[in-house]
């Protein structure tokens, strides 16, 4: 039976159309972009001044099927909003990205992954069909069976293909609490042998995994993060007041048990965006105390960055008191398991950047996504590391120097913050003329960016 609100059906319409009147507003020259108040992108943008899509009324959860185990969403529906309908009937999106403010569909448009992806791969992946409003002003059903150019070349295509407007997607079921076991290994070469024998076998010591992650402080100090479902009550910890979750991990050999329930496992590093909330003084014991809690979420940390980048506040700060500029390294990339420890060992010796998120990564089956074309029954791990370095000889240095060592691994990075690839390298990491192939069949006119332009360009 599906569960559907009772007005949603009008609700969407309603919110469709103002979005298809907010297309045909633009003016024919102008380029066509979305009017957003909120994103989670780290790439500076050129100012926008034209007026832009209204999907104001394309937020919601449109409907709940349990015995079928999917969900109608609208394009603009958060993932906090879309857990909270989900959870209630013992049912998760098969990927839950890490952030609440994440939109379904900017998770599958620019990708996103979560401790659940060594075995369920992307959140696109567990997409049926989407409703796509195309650069060229057509509202399209896509899947796999038809428009299945544009359905594959969406996932990594950062609205410069269309936006979805509705997506159906697959559920999970889950249990009501997560038990947990933080292992302590010493060695980064320990670690990646164990992740590596775990989603081989899928599980640890003979008991199913349903989710495998890992935080490196240093390479002397890293761990691999466990999370078992269980129906089993029990106490719980609860990291969304005074303690804070990554700290938790960290502990002096061996192996480390915590509980969780469901719904604050997956929102687990949202009360302080992983580690980034350490930079607002939002983990000093007294000033945490006089933080409204419902200010302790990455949306609100995300603004704070949003008027850093705006007036250059922290750069401001390190002028005055006689340090050089700092260039921000915020980024997430993928490089083949086997080769992991190899980057791990370059990257501490090249990037001052501790700790760092490892997620490993496989694709559920053998589907070819040409805008991020990595290889499938091939485990890679997400390396996620969000800071700042202090600033080289030229624009990007360091930044620059981790995509040389990731393509030359065999990997690719996420486009969600700053990119510094050349045209014809790009090309090769992103698509090439399959990209531009579907470009001209549903952009014609070139309305919305190019992905280099926007990636790369900033524009």
């Amino acid at each position: 039976m599906s569960v559907r609100p009772a007005d949603a059906p009008t609700s969407h319409a309603r919110g469709v159309q103002r979005l298809l009147d907010s297309y045909r507003a633009i003016p024919a020259h102008a380029s066509v972009r979305l009017a957003k108040p909120t994103s989670n992108l780290f790439r500076m943008r050129a100012k926008r001044h034209a007026p832009g899509l209204d999907t104001s009324g394309l937020v919601s959860v449109l409907a709940v099927d349990p015995d079928s185990r999917t969900a109608d969403v609208d394009g603009m529906c958060t993932y906090e909003d879309l857990v909270a309908a989900t959870l209630r009937y013992g049912l998760s999106p098969l990927v839950v990205p890490q952030l609440k403010t994440i939109t379904l569909g900017g998770a599958v448009s620019g990708l996103g992954i979560e401790s659940a992806s060594f075995r369920n791969g992307l959140p696109h992946e567990s997409v049926l069909e989407m409703d796509i409003l195309t650069g060229g002003g057509e509202l399209l059903t896509v899947s796999r069976h038809q428009h299945e150019d544009l359905f594959r070349a969406f996932p990594n295509s950062y609205g410069t293909l269309g936006y979805s407007t509705r997506l159906r997607i697959e559920l999970e079921p889950v249990k009501p609490f997560v038990a947990l076991r933080h292992i302590r290994f010493e060695s980064l070469g320990e670690l990646v042998a164990t992740m590596d024998r775990i989603i081989d076998t899928g599980g640890l010591d003979g008991v199913a995994v349903d989710y495998l992650d890992g935080v490196v402080f240093s390479p002397a100090e890293n761990y691999l993060c466990v999370g078992i479902e269980t129906d089993t009550p029990g106490a719980v910890s609860d990291y969304t007041g005074q303690q804070i979750y990554y700290r938790s991990i960290r502990h002096a050999h061996g192996i480390k048990d915590d509980r969780l329930t469901i719904h604050d496992y997956l929102w687990r590093w949202d009360t302080d965006w992983f580690w980034c909330s350490r930079a607002f003084g939002a983990q000093r014991p007294l000033v945490r105390r006089a933080w409204p809690r419902r200010y302790r979420r990455s949306s609100f940390y995300w603004k704070l960055i949003g008027y850093d980048q705006r007036f250059g506040i922290a750069d401001r700060i390190e002028k005055r008191h006689g340090h050089p500029p700092r260039e921000r390294v915020v980024q997430d990339i993928e490089v083949p398991l086997e080769r992991c420890g190899e980057f791990l060992d370059w990257f501490f010796t090249h990037v001052p950047i501790e700790p760092v998120w490892l997620c490993p990564l496989r694709l559920r089956n053998e589907e070819h996504w040409p805008l991020y074309p990595i290889r499938p029954n091939r485990t890679y791990v997400n390396v996620g590391f969000w800071s700042s370095v202090p600033a080289g000889a030229t624009e990007g240095a360091t930044n620059r120097l981790i995509e040389a060592k990731v393509s030359e691994l065999d990997g690719h990075k996420s486009l969600y913050s700053d990119a510094y690839y050349t045209p014809a390298e790009f090309d090769e990491l992103y698509g090439g003329e399959t990209y531009r192939t579907v470009k001209r069949t549903y952009d014609p006119q070139s309305r919305l960016l190019d992905l280099y332009d926007k990636a790369v360009r900033r524009r």
